[in-house]
């Protein structure tokens, strides 16, 4: 009797310490594996760079006269007025049929943004946003239709700006610095086969055994050791999220409040 019931509390006692194992499993939770299909995904994300675009050595884009700050009840309202030269604005940028890629039907344009949150395209050289009290970076460049990056020294404009009765606390733009430009948004039909990824550069170059922008794109790394454009093929339907960095050559983000963006765009057919 004392032997029946000495082996049914062994029993127990395993069965209880095998259930309690497998209630922490469950409840402490373990890293999900990717499934082999998103692995499979992943395995076909290539990134090439675009080949050569038109180059508009002698565009400029100025500031003309003072940022005019208009307040309203709740917000300010902006005026920025540029001195477009050597560059039309709302012309189709002349290879954009060959290029494959996203193409704004409305021309070349301005890219404007704040705080490298995600630009406004803008197609006329005057420029209006509402904006509420504070300390901003405001980056404006040329872009091709296709909207890539006109990268030349005279083709953009940068400036810290204060907003508002608030306390200025400037950021310094002669540091290197990151800002995203492209992929953004949604991209349908044929736009899906290749997309674009731009970003804009300050104060930096890009070299193997230098500085480089690491591109992460649905988990796999690509290093960018060339200021250009790059095309993004094999990517699924659905969201993908894109982080790009700015490393020095040890591999360290360099600091700096741009220097790590992370977007997510959607493909859809």
């Amino acid at each position: 009797m004392k032997n029946n019931l000495s082996k049914l509390c062994s029993i127990l006692m395993l069965s209880f310490i095998i259930f309690s194992c497998s209630y922490k499993k469950k409840k402490g939770g373990t890293e999900k594996k990717p499934s082999s299909i998103a692995l499979e995904q992943t395995a076909k994300i290539k990134l090439t760079k675009a080949p050569a675009s038109p180059t508009f050595p002698d565009a400029t884009l100025l500031k003309s006269g003072d940022v005019v700050i208009t307040p309203t009840d709740s917000t300010f309202t902006l005026n920025y007025n540029f001195d477009v030269k050597n560059y039309e604005l709302g012309m189709p940028t002349e290879d954009y049929e060959t290029r494959g890629i996203a193409n704004s039907k409305r021309g070349q344009h301005i890219h404007f943004i704040v705080n490298n949150g995600p630009y406004v395209a803008h197609y006329m050289s005057g420029i209006h946003k509402d904006m509420e009290s504070g300390n901003y970076v405001v980056l404006s460049f040329l872009s091709r239709s296709y909207h890539e990056s006109l990268k030349n020294p005279e083709a953009f404009h940068v400036e810290n700006l204060v907003v508002g009765d608030v306390k200025p606390t400037p950021t310094d733009l002669t540091a290197p610095h990151l800002f995203y430009s492209r992929p953004k948004g949604t991209y349908t039909g044929d736009d899906t086969n290749k997309v674009m990824l731009d970003f804009y550069l300050l104060n930096t170059s890009l070299a193997a055994e230098g500085n480089t922008v690491r591109a992460t794109i649905r988990g796999k790394e690509f290093t960018i050791d060339q200021w250009a454009s790059y095309y993004i093929e094999g990517l699924p339907m659905g969201e993908t999220t894109i982080k790009l960095e700015l490393m020095d050559s040890e591999g360290n983000i360099i600091p700096g409040p741009f220097n790590l963006t992370e977007r997510t765009i959607t493909l859809s057919k």
